[in-house]
């Protein structure tokens, strides 16, 4: 059964997308930690972040470098975090957040549940970025 994140990729659900190529994928969290808060997840089903070819998780992480740079524009924060947890949907995917105190990458705290016009203004400012 294909991940909620394939289903994103494949526009078989809506996402708001920031960022792709053959490859990756970037959109928003839809409860994300606080605003700008993005997923970046290669188009290949692979569970575990350590199970992605060296070559591949370096690909990643420069397209996760790309995203980081865009969000950091149009979100004002002092820096990008990234986590990379991948317990609750079995996709390799790294959480890029805004960060202005370290709690704002705290995964135990409460989500924030923007509307969907919300997210894609935000997701139209972070492209913007690119």
């Amino acid at each position: 059964m294909a991940s909620l994140f394939t289903k994103i990729i494949n526009r078989e659900i809506p996402g708001h997308i920031i960022a792709e190529n053959e490859e990756f994928i970037s959109f928003l969290d839809i409860n994300p930690l606080v605003e700008g808060h993005c997923l970046v997840v290669p188009k290949k089903e692979i569970d575990y972040i350590f199970d992605l070819e060296d070559q591949q998780l370096e690909r990643l992480m420069v397209f996760s470098k790309k995203v980081a740079k865009a969000v950091k524009k149009a979100i004002p924060c002092l820096r990008i975090g990234v986590a990379v947890i991948g317990l609750e949907v079995p996709h390799t995917h790294v959480h890029l957040v805004p960060l202005n105190t370290m709690d704002d990458i705290n995964f135990s705290r409460p989500k924030l549940h923007p509307t969907q016009d919300e997210l894609q203004q935000v997701a139209e400012k972070i492209k913007a970025g690119l």
